[in-house]
């Protein structure tokens, strides 16, 4: 079933968020884990912001309607709570979006599937398969202070640094919680950014104009020169390596046309 628009933009601001967290360097494209992915919303803004990623989901429907979208990203079947099985170092980064808070629920009576285990099983898996240093960055909505307790110590029992960011405290409807994870690194690296505040958002736009400004700020922001979505040749030319040595299928080869501007056609 497809999200409605306010859902969908929603997701984006989050996901505009969560990269913005990640701090990952500019105009270098990254392979990044999306966790949760369903129907590949995040990972369309991923691929946008000229990056190579994986997504998982639990369901299969959902998947499904990915696929039907023909997102860039490669997909797979995962429940998170049984762990990652990824060669040790493969990711730059991970995020995930409004999925945390589900490894809460047990499963079954059995002692393996309780929280503390599935979360367990989750966190230490992850961590080995991110490069050192990189980051991870998780929106979730937690119901107390005891879940946020429960996910931060295993988190930092899996070997993580880092800590929670809530984004404007004092609104109902524009709060939101990042787990900012670290893994290696130091000075600034371990830094735990803070989160946003302002003045009390109308609850109508659920913060809405604020994310907008700050994402075209992003967007916007000019490197070497140059603005970060303009992709010229050398841009292409990471991009097409980096997806050559994740062994994706299908890579155009390099050629004298690479990047080269196309006259326009009436």
């Amino acid at each position: 079933m497809q999200c409605s628009t306010r859902v969908q933009q929603i997701q984006a601001d989050m996901t505009y968020r969560a990269l913005e967290l990640l701090n990952l360097p500019p105009d270098e494209p990254a392979f990044l884990l999306d966790i949760g992915c369903g129907s590949g919303l995040s990972g369309e803004i991923l691929d946008e912001e000229g990056h190579v990623w994986v997504g998982c989901d639990i369901a299969p429907s959902m998947l499904e309607v990915a696929l039907e979208r023909e997102v860039e990203g490669d997909l797979f079947l995962q429940d998170i709570g049984q762990g990652f099985g990824f060669r040790a170092g493969s990711f730059d980064g991970a995020i995930s979006i409004s999925v945390l808070q589900w490894l809460l629920n047990a499963e079954t009576s059995h002692p393996t599937s309780s929280p503390p285990h599935r979360l367990t099983r989750f966190f230490t898996t992850l961590h080995a398969a991110l490069k050192n240093p990189s980051r991870a960055v998780f929106q979730f909505y937690p119901t107390s202070d005891d879940q946020v307790q429960l996910i931060t110590s295993i988190a930092q029992k899996a070997g993580f640094g880092g800590g929670v960011v809530v984004d404007f405290p004092n609104s109902k409807k524009a709060r939101k919680v990042f787990l900012c994870l670290y893994v290696g690194g130091g000075g600034g690296q371990q830094q735990v950014p803070k989160g946003l505040e302002g003045e009390e958002v109308d609850e109508e736009d659920d913060g809405r104009a604020v994310f907008e400004k700050r994402r075209e700020r992003l967007r916007s922001r000019e490197k070497g020169g140059k603005r970060k979505g303009i992709k010229d040749k050398d841009w292409i030319l990471k991009k097409k390596e980096l997806y050559r040595k994740r062994g994706k299928e299908g890579v155009p080869r390099d050629s004298q046309y690479t990047g080269r501007k196309r006259k326009a056609v009436f």
